[in-house]
């Protein structure tokens, strides 16, 4: 089965993405409005994918002095003047495209212990986003 067929199912799903340019307190607001996702993908004025936002670095964010045993120094003055999207995205996501296999994507975010992906074209523009649990239902595992 290809991500294609599952792509088609999830038409009309927004998806969460935001400017790089975007401070945290409106990708905190984006990220509220989507029930089904935990990530927030982040684009360049072109509207290509240019990295991710987690929930997990949203609350290392904004509550990084409950971090602090477990930071460097130096890397929490960072953290904390952070402001905008494209300071504290991933800029490597993880991502598909529509013509790969299902299990070889499952395969993918097992590996990178993600939970969701985006699928991408050919201009790294964002077709849908994926979960674990969207692909699993897919292939009758679940």
């Amino acid at each position: 089965m290809k991500i294609r067929e599952i792509t088609i199912q999830l038409e009309g799903r927004d998806i969460p993405t935001v400017p790089e340019t975007s401070l945290i307190e409106d990708v905190i607001k984006t990220m509220s409005r989507f029930l089904h996702s935990h990530l927030v993908y982040v684009v360049n004025e072109r509207e290509e994918l240019t990295g991710t936002i987690s929930l997990g670095s949203i609350i290392r964010q904004v509550l990084c002095h409950k971090y602090e045993p477990k930071v460097h120094p130096r890397a929490l003055l960072a953290m904390v003047t952070h402001e905008t999207a494209k300071d504290i995205m991933l800029k490597k996501p993880v991502v598909a495209s529509e013509g790969e296999e299902v299990e070889l994507v499952i395969k993918r975010m097992i590996d990178a212990n993600v939970k969701e992906i985006a699928i991408i074209n050919d201009e790294r523009k964002i077709i849908a986003d994926v979960t674990m649990l969207d692909l699993l239902k897919a292939i009758g595992e679940i």
